[in-house]
């Protein structure tokens, strides 16, 4: 997300919040003068009403025929026409008395407007003896009531206007605000490389859905840099692993190719290439096979036993090349692990090839379970391990005191170091005893 989406999202925000205020304002301004006009229109009815009733008091019949004594104070201010029957008592002249004759004809009606004169009328029916005998009309000026409500609506209007305002404004800044941590975190994404494999947004503990989408993305970030460092690791490894076996082989194949030898020296010569190049092999199986299990840790099963049975199987030419007795204990009762088979027999292997390589005479294998792990006891009768040498040896490329022992088979002290490895790889270790002769524990998890 760049700075300019982050101010499209906030202008888009805005201008939903806004769109939708303005909707909600302009109704609300709407249907407050909407009720506002019918009160006043109840107001001017209730006070026309109260008018008519009050001048009623002044009508009389004389000679049988209605007459109009108002006082003083009712005739002035107000306007009224009294008719006997349809015929005209008392009332001012003009056009308002056309339209109350009109009023008092229409049965129908007792409310009319005269929007030229700006009158409201009423016509009061006039009884006398318990029967109607004319009508009274009243009328009043609506021109206040339509200046209080064109003031009115000019009022909430220019009140919706400055909510509008000043709501927007406020969102504008809450928004702004809320929107920070996300133009921060792009300011900050955008200035990370892939060297960056530490950097985190680091926006606290989640509480709202931003720091909720940063502790999301921090956690994608780290699985990113697992990833990144895996694959980093692995080419590490594998350079440093193949670089000597690789070395082996150049060096003998240029030294067979300086001069001429007989055929019992190329023999020699090919017998350590291929020696260095199955190495090799062995060295990518096991690693690839610790890249598999950490790219897709799927839980497996494997028959511990079998597992030993094919690691002694594919170190067994060693055991017959040296004259050694390579033999295994099974366990009285089925072991399972809880990892992929080859793996396994990738752990076991360099370590069986290091008891091949420096035991005297014998090799011994045995396995059994430890709580919630299987442990492989590798025993050989050779020169053993000081206690100097217990973690050192698992170093790549070191090598304990025996690798001087004149076996003719000393290694490039790669192979505990790749066994510790993927062992731990899988939750697994690998150790050694300083007791006599060489003693090593293989510890995997078990199913």
């Amino acid at each position: 997300m760049t700075r300019g989406a982050s101010r499209n999202v906030r202008s888009r925000l805005l201008a939903i919040v806004l769109v939708a205020l303005a909707v909600a304002l302009v109704a609300a301004t709407l249907i407050f003068n909407f009720l506002f006009a019918r009160t006043t229109v109840r107001d001017e009815n209730a006070l026309l009403r109260t008018r008519a009733a009050s001048q009623l008091s002044f009508v009389t019949e004389r000679h049988h025929r209605l007459a109009f004594r108002p006082s003083r104070d009712v005739t002035e201010g107000s306007v009224t026409w009294l008719f006997d029957g349809d015929a005209l008592v008392s009332g001012p002249p003009g056009p308002a008395r056309r339209a109350a004759q009109a009023l008092v004809r229409d049965r129908d009606h007792r409310f009319a407007d005269l929007d030229g004169l700006d009158l409201r009328l009423y016509a009061a029916p006039v009884s006398f003896g318990g029967s109607p005998r004319g009508t009274l009309v009243t009328a009043i000026s609506t021109t206040p009531y339509e200046k209080t409500l064109k003031l009115a609506l000019i009022a909430s209007a220019a009140l919706a206007l400055i909510v509008l305002v000043v709501v927007g404004t406020i969102v504008y800044f809450l928004l702004r605000s809320a929107l920070r941590p996300v133009a921060r975190m792009t300011a900050q994404a955008a200035a990370w490389s892939e060297h960056d494999l530490d950097r985190r947004f680091d926006l606290g503990e989640p509480h709202d859905e931003l720091t909720q989408l940063a502790a999301t993305l921090d956690g994608l970030l780290d699985r990113l840099a697992l990833s990144i460092r895996r694959e980093q690791r692995f080419t590490a490894e594998l350079s440093h692993e193949l670089r000597t076996p690789l070395a082996k082989i150049v060096a003998e194949a240029e030294l067979a190719l300086r001069r001429e030898r007989d055929p019992s020296g190329y023999r020699s010569a090919l017998s350590i290439v291929l020696r260095s190049a199955h190495q090799v092999t062995r060295i990518l199986d096991g690693l690839l096979a610790a890249a598999r299990h950490e790219a897709q840790p799927n839980i497996t099963r494997a028959d511990a036993w079998h597992v030993a049975e094919d690691a002694i199987d594919a170190i067994a030419t060693i055991a017959i090349e040296r004259g050694l007795q390579l033999t295994g204990s099974p366990p009285s009762a089925p072991l399972t692990l809880s990892i992929d088979a080859d793996l396994a027999e990738r752990v076991l292997q360099p370590v069986l090839e290091n008891a091949c390589r420096y035991g005297r005479s014998r090799v011994r294998v045995s396995a059994h379970r430890d709580g919630g792990t299987i442990s492989y006891l590798i025993e050989d009768d050779g020169p053993g391990v000081t206690p100097s040498e217990l973690e050192a040896i698992f170093e790549p490329g070191a090598r304990g005191r025996a690798a001087g022992a004149t076996n003719g088979h000393a290694g490039a002290g790669l192979g505990l170091a790749l066994a510790r490895r993927l062992a731990r790889s899988a939750s697994g270790d690998v150790r050694a005893l300083a007791e006599g002769g060489g003693c090593f524990i293989v510890t995997l998890p078990a199913g």
